[in-house]
């Protein structure tokens, strides 16, 4: 074989393997901790009280009475066995559509746990480092600015040069220095946010992930990166990060690497036809009355899953869900990253990602690599869980929080925003879970 055919051959051989290696790190690894998937137990099997589970029953049913929600979702397992799954009151009102446990919800800012666990999977492959600058991979994100001073009368502002780069690991625990556009408490970044064309979480128009953040990365940060907690819009910058050095369009990677392995078959950011008839409908509470939850004008539409261009992936609130599809998620976690004999974070890096990585001002609770998590003075609080539970909610009003040492979960999935009266299950039902416990 002549010398130029013969290298030919060995770069051919070359690249074949090179696209074997990459395809085996796309594949989840099987483990020898084989876990039962979530399936349907008796509460008593698993040290829990059925009479105490039926407050949560009177919970849901007052709350709807006293015109707090129009309906909800509500699941709870423990040692991976569902011992209750209800729903109550209606998905759509005026067309008198009960709801059922299958209904799919906007779980919003729950979104952020998943992206995280995608972005951890890559960072176990080695593709990024925790500390390493995020401006390595985006580089307009490279010396970035702090907002000084800004005049409301013009929109214009001042602002001065960062000490220091934002990383990766300040993205993942929101204390970067970026700002949150429509919910950030300045008003200043607010206006800068809007002039600038910034996508919070959701977008009906023909917008594009990779173009949202780089507009977002020539915007100047609030305060010095890793000065403190503020939540924010860095998980959609993790998000652009996971298309970046996966290769892959965030809804791809997901649906390959989580949703189809975990058999989460009704998780997606924009709901297929088929399934678009399950969706909940979101209501605001206008003088007593419920009423269609339209969205916020100039910012989205509530109706993003099911409509308009549909190419917009948000990694920090751009997910619909159901309960029991969450539910195996946030047991993939309580396992320790395994679930069914798939293997997709190692536990020790599942106890990076839980262990208290910045303190939010908030007594109990801290921030990990992905949710909040509490610390030591959680069971002196009461109602929060043992040291080391983790939680988030969602915009739309939804809850999830679990006890690692309880190894038990719950989720309340509801739909409402801008309401006129409290919701007291937020309050209530991570207390009446944990007050199920009898063993």
């Amino acid at each position: 074989m002549p010398f130029k055919e013969e290298g030919k051959m060995k770069l051919r051989i070359f690249c074949s393997l090179l696209l074997l290696l990459c395809v085996a790190l796309r594949a989840q690894t099987p483990s020898s901790q084989r876990s039962t998937p979530l399936t349907v137990g008796r509460p008593q099997s698993v040290g829990i009280s059925p009479a105490r589970l039926e407050r949560i029953d009177q919970m849901a049913l007052k709350a709807i009475a006293n015109n707090e929600i129009p309906g909800l979702v509500a699941l709870v397992a423990r040692q991976g066995k569902i011992v209750y799954n209800k729903a109550y009151g209606f998905a759509d009102i005026e067309s008198n559509v009960p709801m059922r446990t299958d209904h799919i919800f906007r779980i919003a800012s729950q979104t952020k746990a998943i992206t995280s666990v995608a972005a951890m999977m890559l960072w176990e492959e080695g593709h990024f480092e925790l500390d390493e600058p995020i401006s390595k991979y985006i580089s307009t994100f490279k010396n970035p600015e702090i907002l000084d001073t800004f005049d409301e009368s013009t929109g214009t502002y001042t602002s001065i040069p960062a000490e220091k780069e934002i990383t990766i690991r300040q993205l993942l625990t929101h204390s970067s220095g970026i700002g949150y556009g429509l919910i950030d408490p300045n008003k200043g970044i607010r206006m800068i946010y809007k002039q600038a064309g910034i996508i919070d979480a959701w977008s009906t128009e023909p917008d594009r992930l990779s173009e949202n953040i780089k507009r977002l990365s020539e915007l100047p940060l609030v305060f010095e990166p890793g000065e403190k907690y503020r939540y924010s819009l860095g998980i959609d910058v993790i998000g652009y990060l996971i298309e970046i050095v996966s290769g892959m369009r965030l809804d791809s990677f997901m649906q390959e690497r989580l949703f189809g392995p975990l058999g989460m078959k009704d998780t997606f950011f924009y709901l297929p036809k088929g399934k678009a008839k399950r969706l909940v409908t979101p209501y605001t509470n206008k003088s007593g009355e419920w009423l269609k939850y339209k969205g916020y004008p100039g910012y989205y539409d509530a109706d993003f899953p099911v409509k308009g261009a549909k190419t917009y992936f948000s990694g920090g609130a751009g997910l619909s869900s159901t309960a029991l599809d969450y539910a195996k998620f946030m047991q993939m976690i309580l396992n320790r990253g395994e679930l069914n004999g798939t293997r997709f974070l190692s536990r020790t890096t599942v106890a990076t990602m839980s262990a208290a990585q910045i303190e939010m001002g908030q007594g109990a609770l801290a921030h990990g690599l992905a949710f909040g998590v509490t610390n030591e003075d959680s069971v002196a609080v009461g109602g929060l869980g043992s040291a080391g539970s983790f939680s988030w909610g969602g915009y739309f009003n939804s809850q999830y929080f679990a006890d690692p040492k309880e190894e038990i979960l719950g989720i309340i999935l509801k739909q409402t925003r801008q309401t006129n009266k409290p919701d007291s299950t937020k309050a209530k039902f991570r207390r009446l879970v944990l007050q199920s416990v009898d063993d």
